[in-house]
């Protein structure tokens, strides 16, 4: 049917009336046949409009999913457009921007302004990739990632490889472009602490944000956080907070302490531990999502914690989930924005076929991604990358047929197989004899940077320095009564420094707790690895 181009001009002049700045252009069939899109695009760019087509940014059917995608992409895409441009203007002439993706990848500054819902999720996937980068370097390939910061914590898990997954929403809106598969829960530093109506004690979702923030900042917040019950039980350490260039006043919690407490017929520090306790609840849930529920054991994983409380935690809900080593790298609190540095530059492309799973398609899959890698060594060598540089990784989105969604399953002779192995573990069943559908052929395209290189240190060094020692703390864990601890400054601590708990170990980003019965070692790369005796 042709395009009527009337309509199409009668709706552009009503758009112009409402004074719209950016339009999502999606046809139903576009992902076969995008002329009609095109023809649109040229009528609202002749109009200036900003225009996100489907055909571009999703290639897929499911027109629910394609739209929805495309007006997120939509909405966010003009105001990218303009940061980035006003970015660029002030890069001096020999600067280069890349821009961080929810894939795990890197893209240059002018994709990211067109297609920027593949950034939506950038900084998390920052953290994600930080922590595999820096885990493999100390000899560890199968992590859980755990990101914690002020308002939420992020977990991700890594086996051999990221996750990644076509299955996120924003806003309760699909995203079907490929992100890293990471779950996100309201439990941070600055989650809220609060008696509900049925008399319980609940944590966040709700935050202080940095403004007012906790009670502790002294910046007029009235609602006790995580962090004030940190600070309260001991566990940071108000004069090496942020290297001491922030002050923390653990004395005007007392108050706020004593009033909740009485609300819940309980002494101050069992609810700084209670309120401990409920956030690690919450943050355990997100750990047993990302494994228990996706068919893995947490127990054979390292947990690499990082952001600027993960170490206060960490190896609390290590013990929860049995898990026998923690991980926290150097410099924590910046471990995402090193991510981003060492991620290569990636872009995912997908075309849709709905075809049987049988043996006789292999060189139908074969032809659809010759066509594949032909745009994306294209694209790559416009992001500036060399041909040797590039790496493919193919995909294929499979179900049942009959079944309603799919499993993205890595491409090989052994697909089929694969897919059953898949679906066993994400749902607990496989049907050897029943027919298997591809719904879509998928290709990632990576394109190889130059790496940041971790380079081990070579003397170790069993003693710690005298002056690490920068102070012992009366600090409560699990019991009522306070037990002495010792205040380890981490910069002074070397490759083989070995710290056994209780300790705090303070740095200008982070602060680690090393519980009683477990004890802390700094390996080659400088991470602290921590376990139980």
């Amino acid at each position: 049917k042709e395009l009527d181009l009337r309509e199409i001009r009668d709706v552009v002049d009503k758009l112009k009336r409402e004074r719209v700045e950016s339009v999502a252009v999606c046809f139903l069939f576009s992902f076969v046949n995008p002329s009609h899109e095109l023809s649109v695009k040229e009528i609202l760019t002749g109009e200036d409009f900003h225009s996100s087509l489907s055909h571009q940014i999703l290639p897929e059917f499911r027109e629910y999913e394609r739209t929805s995608t495309t007006v997120l992409n939509a909405y966010v895409a003009p105001i990218m457009k303009r940061y980035i441009t006003y970015f660029m203007e002030n890069l001096g002439s020999g600067d280069r921007l890349r821009i961080m993706q929810s894939n795990g990848g890197s893209i240059s500054a002018d994709t990211a302004a067109r297609e920027s819902i593949r950034t939506i999720l950038s900084g998390p996937a920052g953290g994600v990739i930080g922590a595999y980068e820096v885990a493999k370097a100390a000899g560890f390939e199968k992590i859980i990632t755990f990101d914690m910061g002020g308002t939420s914590t992020d977990v991700s898990l890594v086996n051999r490889d990221v996750s990644l997954t076509t299955e996120s929403k924003i806003g309760g809106f699909p995203v079907k472009v490929p992100m890293i598969d990471i779950h996100t829960v309201g439990a941070g530093g600055g989650s809220i602490a609060y008696v509900d109506r049925g008399g319980s004690l609940k944590v966040g979702p709700r935050s202080a944000g940095a403004s007012p923030g906790p009670i502790c900042y002294g910046r007029s917040g009235k609602e006790i956080t995580v962090t004030d019950a940190n600070l309260f039980l001991g566990r940071l350490i108000a004069e090496h907070f942020l290297g001491g260039k922030m002050k923390l006043h653990r004395d005007i919690l007392n108050g706020y302490f004593a009033e909740m407490a009485r609300q819940l017929s309980m002494d101050p520090v069992s609810l700084a531990q209670g309120i401990l306790s409920v956030a690690n609840s919450t943050m355990e849930k997100a750990i047993r999502v990302i494994s228990v529920e996706r068919g893995e054991n947490p127990e054979e994983f390292a947990l690499v914690a990082f952001g600027g409380a993960g170490g206060l935690h960490a190896p609390f809900l290590a013990n929860n989930l049995s898990i026998s080593t923690v991980l926290i790298p150097e410099n924590p609190g910046t471990l995402s924005a090193l991510g981003m540095l060492v991620a290569d530059i990636v872009k995912d492309y997908s075309q849709t076929v709905m075809m049987p799973g049988a043996d006789s398609t292999v060189r139908e899959i074969s032809l659809i991604l010759k066509e594949l890698e032909k745009k994306g060594m294209q694209d790559m060598i416009g992001e500036g990358i060399d041909a040797g540089n590039v790496v493919f990784e193919y995909y294929l989105d499979m179900r049942y047929l009959g079944q309603s969604h799919e499993i993205m399953v890595p491409y090989g002779k052994d697909y089929i197989e694969r897919f059953h192995d898949y679906h066993k573990r994400f749902f607990g069943y496989r049907k050897e004899g029943h027919e298997v559908e591809i719904v879509n052929v998928r290709l990632r395209c990576k394109g190889r940077t130059g790496k940041f290189v971790f380079e081990p240190e070579e003397i170790k060094r069993k003693k710690i320095v005298r002056d690490a020692h920068i102070g012992k703390r009366d600090v409560f864990f699990d019991d009522e009564t306070a037990i002495e601890t010792s205040i380890i400054d981490r910069e002074r601590l070397a490759y083989g420094n070995v710290v056994e708990g209780p300790a705090i170990i303070v740095e200008y980003t982070s602060t680690t707790i090393v519980p009683p019965g477990w004890v802390c070692e700094v390996d080659a790369c400088k991470n602290l690895v921590i376990s139980q005796f």
